[in-house]
């Protein structure tokens, strides 16, 4: 059987977290795709995004691609994303293999600089 998902309290300015369990069964990933609705119901109208703490995963396999993809449509479907954070690097060669794209707390999204990257072009710098 599934572990509960656990919520961590946030205040208004950062989204909800919820942490994933280590032990992922099929017939409890319906319970996680309420619980990322839930947490969209109750966000601000600020950032509609639910970070989904992959850290106690194991070494990842089909079913935590199948319930992160699964979370994702639920969030979707809410108006919302999921945004992963802790992810191992094994976990995400694996949603590569599958197609599947998430974006990583701390990382930048698409479409916006890497923090610290200049988009100004400094004088003397030659036309292209």
């Amino acid at each position: 059987m599934l572990a509960a998902a656990v919520y961590l309290s946030v205040d208004a300015e950062e989204p909800p977290v919820l942490v994933l369990p280590g032990a992922v069964e099929r017939d409890g990933i319906p319970a996680l795709c309420d619980a990322v609705r839930s947490a969209l119901a109750h966000t601000g109208a600020g950032a509609r995004v639910v970070l989904c703490d992959t850290g106690a995963f194991g070494p990842p396999g089909l079913v935590h691609v199948d319930l992160l993809a699964r979370l994702e449509l639920a969030a979707r479907r809410g108006g919302g994303r999921i945004r992963l954070r802790a992810p191992a690097p094994g976990l995400l060669a694996l949603l590569t293999l599958a197609g599947l794209r998430f974006p990583v707390e701390g990382q930048p999204e698409e479409g916006e600089p890497a923090p610290g990257v200049e988009e100004a072009v400094e004088a003397g710098d030659p036309a292209l």
